[in-house]
């Protein structure tokens, strides 16, 4: 049954907000953002099942997709852009898809997320197949690309998630596996890229971080795959590689150079 009327769109407990003077604005936007990590927290076993079904695809060759429209779609771009240069993974390990395309990451398209078809037409170009999974992100969870795109993976053996944030939503009837965080009515009246959106962020960084993890991109506490690709994160490699093998730093730098790779780097000085 559609959710006529989703959490999300739910009326402000404020209001005359143009009346409130600066300082309140600021206390009461910030008041409402409080609130997000404690709704995340209850769906942790939520994510943590998600989590547990990707890292079993991913651990033989499966990919992990993204499906949004608007500020969804764009964090979800966002998440997995952020993948290969943290944990030195391919770009075709963790792959966001937008309604509308890459022009929709900054310009709204037209029309884009009415689409219950395009969604499925956008993953054939990647050759999803059963190896694969793909999670649905939506705050409304009535997106119908979002949910077109969930529903044909599903009749194709995909296994299916989402992140969205209201209750009893059309998108989370259709996932295997939903994430429900419940962010109840915005600051201001519909503007999910707001708490929504501060939550589909918090569980998407969970997801992807704790699935690298378990994969073992991360050694200790340290990125030890992440791409040299600035000063920033060279000196920080060189100071995980001091760390980690009580060397100077012209030599941790040397080794740094040598390899490529603070994993490679420490791994090599070991075995001389």
């Amino acid at each position: 049954m559609e959710n006529k009327n989703p959490d999300t769109e739910r009326t402000s407990n404020y209001n005359d907000l143009e009346k409130m003077s600066t300082a309140d604005l600021l206390r009461n936007i910030n008041k409402e953002d409080k609130t997000v990590p404690e709704s995340v927290e209850k769906q942790i076993p939520a994510i943590e099942t998600l989590v547990d079904k990707i890292v079993t695809k991913m651990e033989v060759g499966g990919r992990l997709f993204y499906i949004g429209a608007g500020t969804s779609g764009r964090l979800g771009v966002l998440d997995a852009s952020e993948c290969p240069p943290t944990f030195g993974v391919s770009d075709q390990m963790v792959i966001g898809l937008i309604a509308g395309g890459d022009t929709a990451l900054r310009n709204a398209v037209e029309n884009a997320e009415d689409d219950t078809a395009q969604a499925w037409k956008d993953l054939q170009s990647y050759n999803v197949s059963e190896k694969d999974v793909l999670v649905g992100i939506a705050a409304s969870g009535t997106t119908p690309y979002v949910i077109g795109g969930i529903k044909e993976a599903r009749k194709n053996g995909i296994i299916t998630g989402c992140v969205t944030c209201s209750s009893g939503s059309p998108l989370a009837e259709a996932s295997e596996f939903p994430v429900e965080v419940v962010t109840g009515p915005e600051f201001v009246t519909g503007s999910t890229r707001m708490k929504a959106g501060t939550a589909q962020k918090l569980v998407l960084n969970m997801i992807s971080t704790s699935v690298m993890i378990k994969l073992g991109r991360v050694k200790g506490n340290k990125m030890v795959d992440m791409q040299l690709s600035n000063k920033k994160l060279v000196s920080r490699g060189t100071r995980m590689i001091m760390e980690e093998l009580g060397i100077g730093e012209k030599e941790a730098a040397g080794l740094l150079q040598e390899y490529g790779n603070v994993r490679k780097a420490v791994l090599a000085y070991r075995k001389a």
